[in-house]
């Protein structure tokens, strides 16, 4: 089982570079050739990081894709943990 609660990538992406930047959600948009609504929703953790974005993301910001796409896995990993018994899986390693 994971120790922490992972943050949404898209917090980071507010945090780390939108707000030290003083970008706007538009501003973003627009450097990431994508509508507003797109980072709106990554933004405020309604949406996940696509590969896609990732590599949007790399080449805008300079973090790697890889540790954005890692940032969403492990955020997502961390959401299905709380929902681990509803999935009535049983392990066969002894």
């Amino acid at each position: 089982m994971r120790m922490y609660n992972p943050t949404h990538p898209g917090k980071i992406l507010y945090e780390l570079w939108l707000q030290p930047l003083n970008l706007t959600i538009t501003e973003t948009a627009l450097k990431l050739n994508v509508t507003r609504k797109t980072v709106s929703a990554l933004v405020n953790g309604r949406t996940s990081v696509s590969p896609e974005m990732a590599f949007r993301l790399e080449l805008v910001f300079g973090k790697n894709a890889e540790s954005w796409l890692a940032a969403q896995a492990a955020y997502d990993l961390w959401q299905l943990e709380a929902k681990r018994e509803s999935f009535g899986v049983h392990c066969v390693a002894a």
